[in-house]
């Protein structure tokens, strides 16, 4: 088995196609094969190494060429402090060595609009929505960029939950809004690659199909306990839905997503520029 269809087999697992006979990658196998850290060495990753993944990422794919994402570095051991106390299930964010919060960043086109003498309305819909994605773009080149590096990383979208405080403590004006943080650092624990939900439901042809969604699902939740059940303690809302007996991925996933997150978020941003319209 090729180095690439060993990694495919490991991140799906769903007998799918293995990627077999194509030619042997060293970027694809690191994107199958990349991990969530959440455990740092206290080794700094050099300043120069730094900037080169920060380039990396404003390097990304962006919408009509408009660039709107911004990188902001939390250095100021208070504010690090701060943010991190915000969420003390995820110790992580307060100690990784390295913080980066990626921005949907609305605010400058419509600057640069004034500048030019033209109004830029960037608070519609369709400006959060770009500058959402050129922020994820973002995200996603510096955590494949890092990765390459010998760094580990682990998204944070939870600062959304907090985004009052969180705008508060880094200072951001209207119309700019954090998509998520990015903590990273040398791991000093080897974390595992997650198994992904099989193809047959998230890949289609021509037409979307999920015809197939129930059995794949019952499927996909076994094969994921096998390797890494849930334990007990870590069941969600047992107040709520009772303990189950068998606590798969797709039980986790719906009581998490039945709890509203991010409720915040959208009088946040009316109130801070954006329409929606």
């Amino acid at each position: 088995m090729s180095v690439c269809a060993d990694a495919i087999a490991r991140r799906f697992g769903d007998g799918g196609p293995s990627g077999e006979g194509a030619d042997d990658n060293d970027f694809i196998r690191r994107v199958l094969s990349r991990k969530t850290v959440r455990r740092y060495g206290n080794r700094m990753p050099d300043e120069r190494l730094l900037d080169l993944l920060v380039a990396c990422a404003l390097s990304a794919s962006a919408k009509s060429d408009f660039q709107q994402a911004s990188i902001l570095r939390v250095r100021d051991p208070d504010k690090r402090a701060a943010i991190g106390e915000l969420f003390p299930t995820m110790p992580w964010i307060g100690i990784a060595p390295v913080f980066f919060v990626f921005l949907g960043d609305a605010r400058r086109l419509s600057r640069v609009g004034e500048m030019r003498g033209k109004t830029v309305r960037n608070g519609t819909l369709e400006g959060f929505f770009n500058a959402s994605i050129d922020a994820a773009l973002a995200l996603q080149t510096m955590v494949l960029c890092a990765e390459s590096a010998g760094l580990g990383v682990c998204p944070i979208s939870v600062i959304r939950n907090e985004i009052e405080k969180v705008a508060s403590i880094v200072g951001l004006p209207d119309l700019v809004f954090p998509v998520a943080g990015l903590c990273l650092g040398y791991p000093q624990a080897e974390g595992h690659v997650s198994l992904r939900l099989p193809r047959c439901i998230t890949t289609h042809i021509d037409r979307y199909d999920d015809g197939a969604l129930g059995p794949a699902i019952d499927d996909y939740d076994q094969r994921r306990h096998a390797l890494h059940a849930i334990p007990r303690e870590q069941q969600r809302s047992n107040a709520e839905f009772g303990e189950a007996a068998f606590y798969s991925w797709s039980e986790d996933k719906v009581r998490q997503a039945a709890k509203a997150e991010g409720v915040a978020f959208p009088p946040y941003l009316r109130s801070h520029g954006f329409s929606f319209d």
